[in-house]
């Protein structure tokens, strides 16, 4: 659907909530296409305003056919009255990161931390999972109405098909309880668990109009603890195990280190022939890197605009991983001077990229070429064969065009 068309109010007669997947817009609208709760009757029709009324409203995850209507601001840190919750209301068995901390410190700690204080923290957390973790089942949409907003959720769709969500902002996703992981890169690392959207083993799912950023926590602003910053975010959006046939559409991703993740792990391979994904008309601004990083899917990033802030930490934007095809059109960049073209593509063990159509700072550039010649840090150079070409899309407009579409009518609010 045109943008123009996505930019009209609802209340000019659409709605949104009984909207399906277009013909042709990308893998999600391969085979059956998608229509999430499209088929709800009014019984399944919810207007939602609380978590509590999120939570009855997606019954556990159920198949069945419901429409979701968000207003407002819904905080997920929140209890069945709706009162606010804190880190400190989930902290339980005398867990405290000061204790936590002393008691892990790689200067006196050897391994991954074991004993009092990492059960209590692993107690914590589940106290914190149990409400911000929001399971959504089979045949559902979840759709914004205006400008609403889910504060501090994940939402889940785990085994489910047939999913849209839409017009819905999802911020900070904050993990109250971070846990230590001796030795990854060689110096350890915090790592968290919530992601705004995750989707595991999910299949034809539509993600349209959403923003996604840690808003209220930026990790940035977090303290440094054995030589590493104290991570409270996961990703904004993860697509793994499994899953199949996703369109994510005129979308803002921002103000966050790991964006999307496509494929989990190296040795996951029974994700080949899955993992097929179209990111189009999605903004990337100020994230960090893994926009998308890929292993094993066939993915079509199309018309997407990626901006780099002058100061923020930037490592890469698409991460080509193993097995994986990439297939790049019309996509734009824009950065400061201390980032290269050369910067904008990291191979994780990857073969192939088909890209074409790329501008970096208004000027066409070969991303392919500029990889191969300033050595990736993979052993051999990419290849532009990726083996397949998108059949399963809306109008690729140039690069330019695409990035002036999409700052006037991507993110929430504006479908």
């Amino acid at each position: 659907m045109p943008a123009q068309a996505l930019a009209q109010s609802a209340d000019a007669g659409r709605d949104l909530g009984r909207e399906t997947l277009g013909p042709n817009d990308g893998w999600a609208a391969a085979d059956a296409g998608t229509t999430g709760g499209a088929a709800a009757d009014a019984a399944h029709v919810f207007t939602v305003r609380t978590r509590s009324q999120l939570a009855a409203a997606l019954d556990g995850g159920s198949a069945t056919p419901k429409i979701i209507y968000v207003h407002g601001t819904i905080d997920a840190n929140s209890d069945p009255a709706g009162k606010p919750l804190s880190c400190a209301d989930y902290a339980t068995d005398g867990y405290a990161t000061d204790a936590y901390l002393a008691a892990y410190d790689p200067l006196t700690w050897a391994g991954k931390p074991s004993g009092a204080q990492e059960e209590a923290r692993l107690a914590s957390a589940a106290k914190q999972a149990e409400r911000v973790e929001l399971k959504v089942g089979s045949n559902t949409t979840i759709v914004g109405t205006g400008r609403a907003v889910l504060k501090g959720g994940s939402l889940q769709v785990k085994n489910a098909d047939n999913v849209i969500i839409r017009n819905l902002e999802l911020r900070d996703a904050y993990d109250c309880f971070p846990y230590w992981q001796p030795n990854t890169g060689g110096l350890g690392d915090w790592k968290t668990s919530y992601d705004n959207i995750w989707l595991t083993g999910a299949t034809h799912v539509w993600i349209d109009h959403i923003t996604a950023s840690d808003k209220g926590h930026p990790d940035a602003a977090e303290p440094t603890w054995f030589g590493r910053n104290y991570l409270r975010h996961d990703g904004l959006l993860d697509i793994t195990t499994g899953s199949d046939l996703v369109t994510v559409s005129w979308s803002r991703f921002a103000d966050h280190d790991k964006a999307i993740l496509i494929g989990n792990s190296d040795s996951a391979t029974g994700d080949r022939g899955r993992l097929r994904v179209t990111l189009h008309h999605n903004a990337f601004t100020g994230t960090v890197q893994r926009a998308p990083r890929v292993r094993f899917g066939q993915v079509h990033l199309y018309n997407n605009a990626y901006t780099v802030p002058a100061g923020t930490e930037y490592r890469y934007s698409w991460g080509i991983g193993t097995e994986s095809a990439v297939y790049a059109e019309n996509n734009s960049f824009t950065t400061p001077g201390d980032v290269e073209a050369a910067d904008l593509v990291k191979s994780w063990n990857g073969t192939a990229l088909h890209q074409t159509g790329t501008e970096f700072n208004g000027y066409p550039v070969d991303l392919l070429a500029i990889n191969n010649s300033y050595n990736s840090g993979s052993e051999t150079d990419l290849t532009g064969d990726v083996g397949w070409t998108p059949t399963l899309h809306t109008t690729v407009t140039g690069a330019r065009q695409a990035a002036a579409d999409i700052a006037a009518h991507a993110g929430a609010g504006k479908a």
